[in-house]
């Protein structure tokens, strides 16, 4: 194999790579990217068993061939080669591979291409496309709730499936770690129509998310039952899916929450950080109480005294005080992208929901806690 190629784009195609690849591999094989260059193109694959990448990238191919190489030391140096600089590639399996740039030279060892793992490829029963900007509007409303339990393990994970929103059928999102909820939905494309419902893997997830960082146009999604694949020009994603029931979490959303008040995300929040200052790291306990005309903000801790802060709002309801967790409030509040937001509760014991008035379309449930 001996190609050239840009540093740019061997560089973000290496990136891919090795997020996806452990550091520590007691496989040696999968600390590798396998290199396969032919046509105009090379081709770029890595995988960790459960989740593989592959992207083609363009390039001078002078001669072509395929080989693997460690990735981490790969994607380090070519990410200290000077910006804008070309890179030569040029070896095989028995000699190691020479990367060349300017006055740069070095030479890495190479494992045989035939130990590579391939993920099965399987049949994927359904398949749909959806635009980038709506996939990554889906994942940064729900990722933030994923659970990190790993005793329950059928939460680690987003929950994606058909169901009804009003009149008509939506795509919908759904993450929980039992403090808090996110639910995000978007129209459901007509091919996805009877589609299982799968749970995506946290790291699945946060693959997807760099996938789709930039991107303008749609994505392919193909599934089965047990595993997903996300096409996105060219770079292809395949993994796993979680094999489990997700819980019914329509059953924690309440329905008779009747005390209800709007006010601007951007300034509760900035209260709610300031006032979260006082409290302890590990409970981060915060006591909201709703009067006629007035919100307040309040913290306590024995080591670091107390902090108060009042919000003027338009409520004209029975008092109310309930605890929140300061750190889960605010993940949900950087979600609320409009001028105002909804919080309902009932009670000091019953969860809270949280809305963004300007839309709709993500639903927010905060567990209280006793303060």
């Amino acid at each position: 194999m001996k190609i050239t190629i840009e540093r740019e784009a061997l560089l973000k195609a290496l990136g891919h790579a090795q997020s996806v690849v452990e550091r520590r591999n007691t496989i040696p094989i999968l600390s590798n990217v396998l290199l396969r260059a032919n046509g105009e193109k090379l081709a770029l694959t890595a995988t960790d068993m459960d989740i593989e990448i592959a992207e083609a990238v363009l390039s001078q191919v002078d001669e072509a061939g395929e080989t693997t190489v460690p990735v981490h030391m790969l994607y380090d140096i070519v990410r200290k080669l000077p910006d804008g600089c070309q890179v030569g590639l040029e070896g095989d399996d028995a000699h190691g591979m020479k990367i060349k740039s300017g006055r740069s030279n070095f030479r890495l060892g190479c494992l045989p291409v035939a130990d590579f793992p391939q993920m099965a490829g399987g049949e994927m029963s359904h398949s749909f496309v959806l635009a980038a900007t709506e996939l990554r509007a889906l994942i940064d409303r729900t990722k933030f709730a994923i659970s990190t339990e790993e005793t329950r393990y059928y939460l680690n994970g987003i929950y994606l499936h058909a169901a009804t929103g009003g009149e008509f059928p939506v795509l919908r999102a759904a993450a929980t770690d039992g403090h808090r909820l996110a639910r995000a939905e978007s129209p459901l494309p007509q091919e996805a129509a009877g589609m299982p419902g799968i749970i995506i893997p946290r790291k699945t997830i946060q693959e997807l998310r760099k996938l789709v960082e930039d991107a303008g146009g749609e994505v392919t999604l193909s599934l089965s039952e047990t595993k997903i694949r996300f096409a996105c020009g060219d770079t292809v994603l395949t993994s796993k899916l979680i094999d489990g029931s997700f819980p019914d979490y329509e059953r924690v959303i309440p329905t008779a929450n009747d005390k209800q008040v709007e006010l601007d995300p951007k300034v509760f929040a900035a209260a709610v950080d300031r006032v979260a200052i006082i409290t302890s790291d590990k409970s981060r306990a915060i006591r909201i109480s709703l009067d006629p005309g007035l919100l307040v903000i309040e913290a306590t801790s024995a080591e670091n005294g107390s902090a108060r802060e009042e919000i003027d709002i338009s409520y004209d309801g029975s008092p109310l005080q309930i605890g929140f967790n300061a750190r889960y409030l605010l993940e949900i509040m950087q979600q609320v992208q409009g001028d105002v937001c909804r919080l309902s509760m009932a009670d000091a014991s019953m969860p809270t929901i949280i809305q963004d008035v300007a839309d709709e379309s993500a639903v927010y449930v905060l567990m209280p806690m006793r303060v």
